[in-house]
């Protein structure tokens, strides 16, 4: 979306719709063209100077509000050439993003030298445009409920791939919670990485386990293997700290069914108090894969290839892969029906080969983010997002995870920064080496 290549890239520069794919534009719609029953969601304020920056507006809004649709006419259309003025651009800001973020990207352009007594004048004459909600109202789906969906009535094999190290007193939960599944035909494949294997551990279950052990400690390795040797046509991905409810197999074969996709991204609950996304709550376009509750179509690998083993020990693999499959124009939707209460285990699985997420390093002097995010963004975003989403996150990135996104952890985490920037300075820069070499060395893609 070309709207999205100025200003608000400050705000979020690293996301997969602002990669455009060829001359297509597929999730971008026209308001003139969708029914008046949708229209009535919308926050329909033209502050703008011209009609395609309104337009763009409306277009954005209707993405982040679950408009999901299927027919090439009511697309808006591209234009590549078109330049929005700066005065559009503010009034684009103040309403899609929190006043605080505006005003970040004001500072970020004061201090790179970029600024102009015309944007000055432009966020002045702005003030008075209040942000939208674009998590409410959204677009219902009332139809969903009485669905009848002929994928489920074919009752298709799916492959839940589930890696594991360490944790048999969990992959004991996942599994009952498996056993209680609604629907029958499927097979767990468990690739088991754990010091003290013991196979012992997957006796007496009433559903068909393929139990494989593997010696070497690496997670993308092990999601690959389990591909390969899946039989089914839908692949399942599952954490093995994960609690799942007896429908969850249900829910993501109907939603796949019903949106005609090809990949139904399930939503992850975290159990460590940390608040959910809004956006979580309702179907809409997915914008990230987590490998920890994803259903996706084997012929996807097939034509994107597996996981990057790049990313092994590390994180972001799965992000990259769903990156790699938009770009391929597979299409994927988030499903807020295919729930997995996400436990955060402290100890085994990849905490014990990793950390607790991409940012927070597990010692003071190791490379902050993660190499791998950077390796990831530099790939394809380009270094110069990449430096903005640096600038973006670490200030805010630096409390326990346990109060990540809350007040009380922005206002520690910048305090930590200002204290420790040199030291917080040397772990970029410690970071950016390394995934300077991983570019170099390139993607670790095999094939099925």
């Amino acid at each position: 979306m070309i709207f999205l290549e100025k200003l608000s890239q400050l705000i979020n520069p690293i996301w997969y719709f602002n990669i455009k794919i060829g001359n297509k534009n597929e999730y971008w719609v026209d308001y003139l063209e969708i029914n008046s029953e949708f229209k009535k969601i919308l926050d329909i304020n033209n502050y703008y100077e011209s009609q395609r920056s309104f337009n763009e507006d409306l277009a954005y809004q209707c993405w982040h509000k679950g408009f999901i649709h299927f027919e090439n006419n009511i697309l808006i259309k591209d234009d590549s050439k078109y330049e929005y003025s700066t005065y559009d651009q503010y009034i684009f800001l103040r309403r899609m993003f929190k006043p605080k973020w505006v005003y970040y990207s004001f500072f970020i352009r004061f201090f790179t030298f970029q600024i102009t007594f015309k944007e000055i004048k432009a966020i002045i004459k702005t003030r008075f445009v209040k942000p939208i909600n674009l998590n409410s109202p959204i677009f219902q789906y009332n139809n969903y409920s009485l669905f009848e969906s002929s994928l489920l009535s074919q009752k298709p094999l799916i492959s839940i791939i589930i890696p594991t190290l360490n944790r048999y007193e969990y992959i004991k939960m996942v599994l009952s919670d498996l056993e209680k599944q609604i629907y029958r035909n499927f097979e767990v494949i468990i690739i088991d990485q754990s010091d003290d294997f013991d196979n012992q551990k997957y006796k007496d279950y009433k559903i068909k386990i393929n139990l494989i052990f593997q010696k070497e400690k690496k997670l993308w390795k092990a999601r690959n293997r389990g591909i390969k040797i899946a039989k089914g046509d839908y692949l399942l991905f599952l954490d093995d700290d994960s609690r799942v409810n007896s429908n969850w197999i249900y829910e993501h074969i109907k939603c796949i069914d019903f949106f005609q996709v090809d990949i139904s991204a399930g939503v992850s609950i975290s159990k460590l108090g940390s608040p959910t996304p809004k956006h979580y709550n309702y179907f809409r376009w997915a914008d990230q894969l987590d490998t920890g509750n994803v259903m996706i179509k084997k012929n996807v690998f097939e034509i994107c290839g597996l996981f990057d083993e790049r990313f092994e020990g590390m994180r972001m693999g799965d992000g990259e892969f769903g990156l790699r499959a938009y770009m391929k124009g597979f299409k994927s939707i988030n499903n807020p029906l295919a729930k997995r209460d996400h436990l955060k285990v402290a100890k085994g699985g990849l905490r014990e080969i990793g950390s607790w997420d991409g940012i927070r390093s597990t010692n003071w002097f190791g490379p902050k983010p993660i190499p791998s995010i950077l390796y990831f963004f530099r790939k394809y975003w380009g270094d110069k997002n990449s430096i903005f989403y640096l600038l973006k996150v670490i200030p805010i990135s630096l409390s326990p995870y346990s109060i990540k996104g809350k007040n009380i952890g922005i206002f520690l985490s910048l305090i930590y920064f200002i204290l420790f920037f040199p030291i917080i300075f040397f772990q970029v820069c410690k970071s950016w080496k390394i995934s300077s070499k991983m570019l170099n060395e390139g993607a670790k893609i095999d094939r099925i």
